[in-house]
């Protein structure tokens, strides 16, 4: 498991009812990477994401962050999730505090740092995802774009390594979705790793420069989308549709590759025809 930011090795969870939700999941995550983790419902997608940042802890397995086996400890935890930050797909699960900037200091806070620090660290945040003329809005008056943002923000002022995002653009209308995955871009271009779960996997084809495919609480296979999402007998195990591009392309009769590669032929085709 050498060379990646976070791994699990044969991870378990069984939760009350005897309902296994993790059999045995393997899975690693490339430093500096963007991972789209896809599945139909109850495949394991959360409870993963739960146990990579602490939240949980598995019944049997291995878990790695760094390189290095993970611990339990209140300090230990403190310190991994201050390092892989967790934003839900429900805005309202995460906010509590009565103002934008109230609740992107918690985690700051939490680690001890000085106020200026703190104020700092909440106005960079709050740029970063472009809302910093909302500092001081409660957090009842806010859209749920501007919820999904303030999330995102108070996961960022703890500077993460790693950010998991739960469904990232669902519930998000295209200009919600277009400013919180420039905001992704922005971190993931200064290195920050982003998981991301996901059922839209044509989203997933574009924009991820990996994917995890889960069923059965096991990953059934990872690698680059254009080899793993190719593979029709794989996506029919998970539950899932081909993307719609590969559709495209091999109706149009062009070799199928990642997307950038497919619309770019799809483009010479178009320019000679």
């Amino acid at each position: 498991m050498t060379g990646a930011i976070l791994a699990v090795d044969g991870i378990e969870h069984t939760y009350a009812g005897e309902v296994l939700a993790l059999d045995g999941l393997s899975l690693t995550v490339p430093r500096g990477c963007r991972l789209a983790v896809l599945g139909s419902n109850g495949c394991g997608k959360t409870t993963l994401f739960l146990h990579l940042n602490g939240s949980l802890r598995p019944g049997r397995g291995r878990i790695e962050l760094g390189g290095e086996p993970v611990s339990y400890g209140r300090a230990a935890l403190m310190g991994w999730r201050s390092r892989v930050g967790l934003v839900l797909q429900d805005p309202d699960d995460q906010l509590f505090a009565a103002t934008v900037a109230e609740d992107v200091s918690f985690g700051p806070l939490n680690l001890g740092l000085s106020g200026p620090e703190v104020r700092r660290r909440v106005a960079e945040a709050l740029a970063a995802v472009g809302i910093a003329d909302l500092a001081e809005r409660s957090t009842h008056m806010l859209s749920y774009g501007q919820k999904r943002r303030v999330t995102l923000a108070g996961v960022l002022a703890m500077r993460p390594e790693v950010i998991l995002l739960d469904e990232p653009t669902a519930g998000l209308d295209a200009r919600g979705a277009e400013l919180l995955l420039a905001a992704l871009e922005r971190l993931n271009a200064g290195g920050t790793t982003l998981v991301f779960s996901t059922h839209d996997i044509d989203f997933a084809y574009g924009w991820a420069d990996r994917v995890a495919v889960l069923a059965g609480g096991r990953c059934l296979r990872e690698g680059a989308p254009a080899t793993v999402l190719a593979d029709a007998g794989l996506l029919a195990e998970a539950g899932l549709r081909r993307p719609l591009l590969l559709d495209i392309a091999e109706a149009a009769g062009v070799p199928p590759g990642g997307r950038d590669e497919i619309l770019a032929r799809l483009a010479e085709r178009k320019t000679g025809s």
